[in-house]
């Protein structure tokens, strides 16, 4: 991590939704999800707000470092429809060794969408990935996955 990456940082996006985007199109196999409106699904959402944290930091971790989310605490408090334009707003408020959090404002022409916090751990790529290749290949943990 850059010596620059410290509170105060700030990422603003603006993004159609796209029909793609909305609820029934989050789990197309889902008939339950098939059902409901065309609006923004919650799950793309967060990811809007992901983009966008990541977006903040990018040009302040080190060569093979990235983030990853490990927690979300979002409100998603009106709907938006396909066609229309959010705004995302983050802003980097506390790095804690490798944790970091943002606060997080999503509006569209009509209202506040999404406002909460979001918080992401930077990770060294190679690491991350030697670490889970790892658990993946473990045999004990294939066993009890397995059900035997």
């Amino acid at each position: 991590m850059r010596p620059t990456l410290r509170p105060g940082l700030t990422a603003r996006m603006r993004y159609q939704v796209p029909t793609r985007r909305t609820v029934p199109h989050l789990l197309p196999e889902s008939a339950e999800f098939a059902a409901l409106p065309e609006v923004l699904a919650t799950g793309y959402l967060v990811g809007l707000v992901e983009w966008a944290c990541i977006r903040a930091v990018h040009d302040h971790l080190d060569a093979g470092e990235q983030t990853l989310g490990v927690h979300v605490d979002l409100s998603h408090e009106a709907p938006t429809p396909a066609g229309d334009v959010l705004t995302i707003e983050v802003e980097l408020t506390a790095v804690e060794g490798r944790r970091l959090t943002f606060t997080a404002r999503v509006t569209d022409d009509v209202a506040v969408v999404c406002r909460g916090s979001h918080q992401r751990a930077v990770i060294d790529r190679k690491r991350f990935e030697s670490k889970l290749s790892a658990r993946a290949h473990d045999p004990q943990r294939a066993a009890e996955n397995s059900g035997t």
